[in-house]
């Protein structure tokens, strides 16, 4: 069962060519991350939140100007924890498109080779050409839509705790 369905996955990869392969890993790549980030947003983060507000808690004084460069300095490291891989994340939801644009014009160069090799006269060479153009347009976009959702994701989460713990560091003592 499971050779079968291999033998599927690496048949429907081959008519989509070496770009196709290209797509699935940045694909890949771009799951792993928003993965970690969505790993880390659910156990990790709420332990630095913790640590950053008990070390602002901590403070005999928050009001003078040290206090708020000091707050300024935790919300600043906490700002670069919290969007660690996002700007990286948005970049490959960006070149999935792109990607599967390049499957298209190397599909439709086979489409044209064929043309001028034959006059035309080869319709199932053509609409092979025509097939490695369109798989990897769909993948690339298919790729970026579902990789949109979780960057929109993971932005909104980002946002909120940034607000959320920008709240918590309040100067009254």
């Amino acid at each position: 069962m499971s050779g079968g369905f291999l033998e599927t996955i690496l048949a429907f990869m081959d008519k989509g060519g070496n770009v196709l392969w290209l797509i699935a890993i940045l694909v890949f790549v771009m799951w792993t991350l928003i993965f970690e980030r969505v790993w880390f947003f659910k156990l990790a983060w709420r332990k630095e939140v913790y640590q950053v507000i008990s070390a602002w808690e901590g403070r005999a004084e928050r009001k003078s100007w040290n206090a708020k460069q000091i707050r300024m300095r935790l919300l600043s490291e906490a700002k670069e924890h919290i969007n660690t891989n996002l700007p990286l994340i948005t970049t490959l939801v960006a070149l999935c498109p792109l990607l599967g644009l390049l499957g298209t014009v190397t599909g439709m160069i086979e489409v044209f080779n064929v043309m001028a090799v034959t006059g035309g006269g080869d319709a199932k060479s053509m609409a092979g050409g025509v097939e490695r153009a369109t798989i990897p347009t769909m993948a690339g976009m298919v790729a970026a839509l579902s990789g949109l959702f979780a960057n929109t994701y993971l932005t909104r989460i980002a946002n909120r705790e940034q607000e959320y713990l920008q709240d918590q560091l309040t100067s009254d003592h």
